[in-house]
């Protein structure tokens, strides 16, 4: 290695020093001169540090890394311990960062320069996201931590080891895409949950709709809903929250539908686009010609993950792949059509799924998509119902004129296109 090349690797070392200690010299700014044990310029000479024994260690023998690496870790204990006294909020956080600000310089060393470069950007940003970390972590309620150890649990350990191989009747079945899908619907409404919690409600109900669509837009249009009996004058702000969670929904539908099969993007995106669009644009004039608008209390949503209503989302999945595949084989298309307006009048995305599964397998993306968008129109038309019968017929008149109109006019488009 040239002399020209090791100076460019331990600049990056170097450079990755200052990056980290010039967060670390930051949020001890205010500190008096000999009250801070690093900073900048430290944190600087550890990266430096890191670099230079990498390039040595090359040369002499990987002992020189471990010798200089428990060197500066006795040196860093030894500052620490005799600072104690001095630091009334004593954290070993400053410790980790300077032995992981000297790993990535010696990571430079030896040529991993991305690697170490980013790692030091994403070391950094964690240092200084500290106030936002922790007010995240004083919102989390004890059933949001068994939620997000759940999924982690489902997603990380039991995904990986179910069989990826086709069982039963037309092998429907196949334990390692069936459970894939649970965990991809799971994570979507866990990141709104928690979305709608770190934002909260005080936005108004439009915000709470657009992440709320990515939890369950039929919880947003009932708690909506029963808002609006309480409050009559909010009907255009209620109003569009419904319909902003309910284009989301179209929007997720979307994703979902293209993560399970790419080639359904582009027949689904037309009809899509015009029923979030038009349901969009009418939130929009509807939150313009708002009354008096008020924060409203936080709107309930159910814990953003439940093993059990996992497990049954899985059983009814399982259960709407098995007879898409049953009535497709004796009813044809017809039989596909039928089942997605039956699975649309409880929930849009297992027709989602099942739909994009077998699309992938045999069935004719057309037929796939129109099934997809039967399920969406007929769970529109259950959403303007429940506007009905829960909010009143001023409330429905702007939810159920908008959704059924979107909807019956990106069907039409879907079938006008086809043919």
């Amino acid at each position: 290695m040239t002399e020209l090349q090791n100076l460019t690797l331990l600049g990056t070392a170097l450079a990755i020093g200052l990056l980290i200690g010039l967060e670390r010299g930051w949020r001890t700014r205010n500190l008096d001169e000999g009250m801070r044990v690093a900073g900048l310029r430290t944190y600087g000479m550890i990266g430096l540090l890191g670099g230079l024994a990498g390039i040595l260690s090359q040369q002499a023998g990987g002992y020189v890394m471990g010798v200089v690496f428990l060197s500066l870790s006795l040196v860093l204990l030894l500052a620490y311990s005799k600072s104690v006294d001095k630091f009334a909020d004593f954290s070993i956080t400053s410790v980790i960062a300077a032995l992981i600000t000297f790993s990535l310089g010696a990571l430079a060393s030896y040529g991993h320069i991305t690697l170490a470069s980013a790692s030091a950007v994403v070391i950094t940003s964690l240092l200084g996201f500290k106030p936002l970390l922790h007010s995240w972590l004083k919102k989390l309620a004890q059933e949001e931590l068994n939620a997000t150890l759940k999924l982690l649990l489902i997603s990380v350990v039991v995904l990986p080891i179910l069989p990826n191989e086709s069982y039963g009747p037309w092998n429907a079945f196949n334990p390692y895409h069936i459970w894939w899908m649970v965990v991809l619907i799971a994570s979507i409404s866990y990141l709104g949950y928690f979305a709608i919690r770190l934002v909260g409600n005080q936005h108004g109900p439009v915000l709470t709709g657009a992440l709320g669509g990515l939890v369950s837009s039929t919880a947003v249009t009932l708690n909506l809903s029963k808002l609006s009996n309480l409050r009559p004058d909010m009907d255009n702000v209620l109003a569009a929250g419904i319909l902003t969670a309910c284009a989301t929904m179209f929007a997720r539908t979307l994703l979902l539908a293209s993560l399970i099969n790419p080639h359904l993007f582009r027949v689904l995106l037309p009809a899509l686009l015009v029923m979030a669009l038009t349901t969009y644009l009418a939130a929009f004039l509807l939150w313009r010609n708002r009354q008096g608008f008020r924060p409203i209390d936080e709107m309930p949503l159910e814990n953003p993950f439940q093993l059990g209503v996992a497990i049954k989302f899985g059983a009814f999945l399982v259960a709407i792949m098995l007879l898409s595949k049953v009535l497709n084989v004796y009813f044809g298309d017809i039989g596909t059509y039928f089942l997605a307006a039956v699975s649309g009048l409880a929930d849009v995305d297992p027709i989602t799924l099942s739909m994009s599964k077998m699309s992938r397998e045999g069935l004719a993306v057309g037929v796939a998509a129109k099934a997809i968008l039967i399920a969406v129109t007929v769970n529109s038309s259950i959403k303007s119902l429940l506007s009905l019968l829960i909010g009143g017929k001023k409330l429905a008149l702007r939810v159920g004129g908008t959704l059924l109109g979107a909807a019956g006019a990106g069907l039409l488009l879907m079938f006008v296109v086809s043919h």
